[in-house]
């Protein structure tokens, strides 16, 4: 059973970094592509990222440049090193693989 469980979200302010993990299981996850989406309070999900199994990225405009992502295929998990973080950055970060996402982790930038 595919399971995408989203930690390391939090409060942050304006200008701050933070990391998310996605700890992936119930596939081969060295084999496929993953995502990074983040849907905003009242507004629809949106994608942000994404990387391949060979580790190539796309990225949406409005974070390139300020987010990274990456992957660790022996920890099933991937990541997003947020930076430069802005109070439209806030939202709830989901990742996400084929149908299946995340319960979702909660970015909350503020001062």
């Amino acid at each position: 059973q595919v399971q995408l469980v989203e930690s390391g979200g939090g409060l942050v302010q304006p200008g701050g970094s933070l990391t998310l993990s996605c700890a992936a299981s119930g596939f081969t996850f060295s084999s496929y592509a993953i995502a990074w989406y983040r849907q905003a309070l009242g507004k629809q999900r949106e994608f942000l990222a994404n990387i391949g199994s060979s580790g190539t990225t796309t990225y949406t405009n409005s974070v390139k440049g300020r987010f990274t992502i990456s992957r660790d295929n022996a920890k099933n998990t991937m990541y997003l090193q947020m930076n430069s973080l802005k109070p439209e950055d806030t939202a709830v970060y989901y990742c996400h693989f084929q149908t299946y996402w995340g319960q979702g982790t909660q970015v909350t930038v503020s001062s």
